[in-house]
């Protein structure tokens, strides 16, 4: 049995918000994990912020009370990795938010990720056939509010193929750096997701002392894109390190 495909982590995405924006390879580059190299869409390096909620969360089959529903948000990049003779397509995590303690300290653990808990909440309007038109995640540092919201119409579609949607949506392994320099990968598992092409987007707050610099003055205008996925259950296997 591939050890890769040793559950960790079940759970259900939803309302996954996600503001894509055109970066700089360069800006990347330092923080591309060892064996992995950067994944490109028509030639352009993309970094996105993704809000979503987490729902029905169990860790090694067993729900944990008060932490199976919370919010996520996440600032993440692409890469891709080459073994076997098949890419792997997968994402490199920036910065993660939660609202628990203690969900942020068994992801920066587990897989040496960079999880941050801070408070945390969601809204979600919905029209009269149940259909999202507006989704907002936002959260406080330092007692400073901050937040992603998109703004939608009509009904979910699945993404063209070729499309910045599909490129963005169809990363199934996750990547973290190690202190000592080596890298853990792990398989993300879910069904293709539909999605909302969003009619606005907008980021609000100050995000520099969160990203640093170079990813604020990268997100700090207009999204390239921003659509709503909207999810499924998703299986996380355990990390492993790789050569």
């Amino acid at each position: 049995m591939d050890p890769r495909r040793t559950v960790f982590l079940t759970a259900v995405w939803r309302n996954l918000a996600m503001l894509n924006y055109e970066i700089d390879p360069v800006v990347l580059r330092p923080y591309v994990p060892s064996g992995t190299e950067l994944d490109a869409f028509e030639g352009r390096s993309y970094l996105s912020l993704v809000g979503f909620l987490f729902l029905d969360t169990r860790v090694l089959g067993v729900p944990i009370p008060f932490h199976r529903n919370f919010e996520e948000v996440n600032l993440r990049f692409y890469v891709r990795r080459k073994t076997a003779g098949e890419w792997r397509r997968g994402v490199v995590f920036i910065r993660e938010f939660v609202p628990r303690r203690a969900i942020a300290w068994t992801a920066n653990v587990v897989y040496g990720e960079n999880y941050l808990a801070l408070p945390m909440a969601h809204a979600i309007e919905r029209d009269f056939a149940d259909q999202p038109i507006r989704v907002e995640y936002s959260w406080r540092h330092r007692g400073v509010r901050a937040g992603l919201r998109v703004a939608l119409s009509g009904a979910p579609t699945d993404p063209a193929p070729g499309s910045l949607e599909e490129f963005i949506t169809e990363h199934y392994w996750g990547y973290a750096r190690q202190r000592d320099g080596r890298t853990v990968e792990y398989r993300v598992e879910h069904p293709r997701w539909r999605v909302w092409t969003a009619t606005e987007a907008r980021l609000e707050g100050e995000v520099a002392l969160l990203y640093g610099a170079g990813f604020a003055v990268a997100i700090a205008g207009a999204p390239s894109s921003a659509f709503l996925a909207e999810g499924s259950a998703v299986t996380v296997s355990r990390g492993l390190r790789i050569n």
